[in-house]
């Protein structure tokens, strides 16, 4: 399961300039207007949830349709394609968009930083369902709480490929909780007599 986080940081890591530009644009975006934005921020989070899901199974659709490895074009649009069905989903279904946002979040910070184990997929589980749950109560802080992580997240990525001299080991979490804080502090200020 690590090679699999090792890909999509991989993939980071072999963005062009545009396409870090418009990551930056995209996670300011969410991070600062996410609730304001909330359906275009969902359909953007969940392309890019299924964008990365796709790549992640582009291994195992790679050695069970040999004819795809071989076609670049394949290669470029089966990951978009998993990030468009995603993201129609999440763009229709407000409730279930933030509270299965809420649960990956979990899921995701779970499998990259304890691991694959079956207790700790048990645990961050049970966490991610909480989570989501309260978020469905909790609407408004919870869009505007994921929408900032997603976008906090998004820009961390681009900014540690920006100014690859960082030390990821020591700053990304620093980062994303900061820019993430920041964002949330900016919407909740902003977003007051706003349903």
């Amino acid at each position: 399961m690590e090679n699999i986080f090792g890909t999509i940081e991989n993939k980071f890591k072999q963005m062009e300039l545009y396409e870090l530009l418009i990551t930056s644009a995209i996670g300011i975006a969410v991070l600062f207007f996410g609730y304001r934005i909330k359906k275009v921020a969902f359909f953007i989070i969940w392309f890019l949830i299924g964008y990365n899901l796709m790549l992640i199974l582009m291994p195992f659709i790679n050695s069970m349709v040999p004819e795809i490895v071989g076609s670049g074009l394949y290669q470029a649009l089966l990951p978009i394609g998993g990030g468009v069905v995603l993201a129609m989903l999440g763009f229709t279904i407000e409730k279930f968009c933030v509270a299965a946002i809420c649960f990956a979040l979990v899921i995701i910070i779970t499998v990259q930083y304890f691991g694959t184990e079956i207790p700790t997929l048990a645990v961050g589980a049970i966490l991610g369902l909480v989570a989501g749950a309260l978020a469905t109560t909790l609407m408004k802080p919870a869009i505007i709480i994921a929408t900032s992580l997603a976008g906090g997240y998004a820009l961390t990525i681009a900014l540690l490929n920006f100014f690859p001299e960082i030390n990821k080991e020591i700053f990304y979490f620093p980062m994303i909780g900061g820019i993430s804080l920041i964002g949330a502090i900016f919407q909740f200020s902003t977003t007051k007599h706003v349903e």
